[in-house]
């Protein structure tokens, strides 16, 4: 699920309140909560841009994390919102096929888990050289529940 959000406060938006594009279900229901808060000053979405050496392949990249915010206390926040199983190492009791060959979804499962840890690590740097925090918010912190 992705698309346009249109914002009912746009003037809290720091950024093009015109463009504000959400790529999951989870995005769009932050960012709902993140217009209508009152203890939100401003908030944008893949604004801030982190550099982050791959484990894969050592090259730099550069990270979009979902959300900045800052709150009316000033205390700004970095958010990164992902689905509950992608904040956990993969589960090694399903790596091997029944003839006992290691599954490409696990190598890929692996391969996305480094990379994510990569880009947290930044984030965590990040924040803490300017006074921020960083979260990562599930469907546990966005009170989605799952089918």
């Amino acid at each position: 699920m992705k698309g346009k959000f249109k914002a009912k406060n746009p003037a809290k938006y720091k950024g093009d309140p015109t463009n504000i594009i959400y790529r999951s279900s989870y995005e769009l229901k932050l960012f709902r909560y993140l217009d209508t808060h009152p203890q939100v000053k401003w908030w944008q979405s893949e604004e801030v841009v982190i550099p982050y050496k791959s484990p894969i392949t050592g090259r730099y990249h550069r990270y979009f994390p979902d959300v900045t915010l800052k709150r009316i206390d000033g205390k700004v926040i970095l958010i990164e919102v992902k689905p509950k199983y992608q904040t956990v190492p993969p589960d090694r009791s399903k790596m091997r096929t029944p003839n006992g060959k290691i599954k490409k979804a696990y190598i890929n499962e692996v391969q996305e888990w480094g990379k994510n840890q990569a880009k947290w690590q930044a984030a965590r740097e990040y924040c803490a050289d300017r006074g921020w925090s960083f979260q990562i918010m599930t469907e546990n912190e966005l009170g989605i529940k799952n089918k």
